[in-house]
């Protein structure tokens, strides 16, 4: 894991896109089925759009129907980190990258993996990187 990355409010809205800052910084959601990556099928690596993280191989990704990019396990398991988040009403998982702590998404136990995980994440928290 390489060292934490801190920005300020105004260095973050200098950085990323307003979609990006909504999602990364404020835990904002895109609409269901209108990212980027939700139907990419090409292979590569999903990185944090944030601070360039590797967050996700693409052979661990799936259609989940969700209409978000859905994956089945993260490239590692300290490029993300778990929260509790109990906003909504509901009681759900949200997931951050590692190294900035950007809202990437939610991870939901009904994946179809091994570890039985569906990484539900927004196409505007990451980039992609093809091999």
């Amino acid at each position: 894991m390489t060292e934490k990355l801190i920005l300020t409010d105004e260095q973050w809205r200098d950085r990323l896109t307003p979609q990006q800052y909504h999602v990364l910084r404020e835990a904002g959601t895109e609409r269901a089925f209108t990212g980027a990556y939700e139907s990419l099928k090409a292979d590569g690596i999903y990185l944090c759009a944030g601070c360039g993280n590797e967050l996700f191989n693409s052979d661990s990704k799936y259609n989940s129907g969700s209409g978000w990019p859905s994956f089945t396990e993260p490239v590692a398991q300290d490029t993300v980190t778990a929260y509790e988040d109990s906003s909504h009403g509901m009681r759900r998982i949200e997931v951050r990258c590692a190294r900035c702590d950007g809202h990437l998404g939610h991870v939901f136990p009904d994946g179809p993996g091994d570890n039985g995980l569906r990484y539900c994440i927004n196409s505007a928290s990451m980039e992609f990187e093809p091999r």
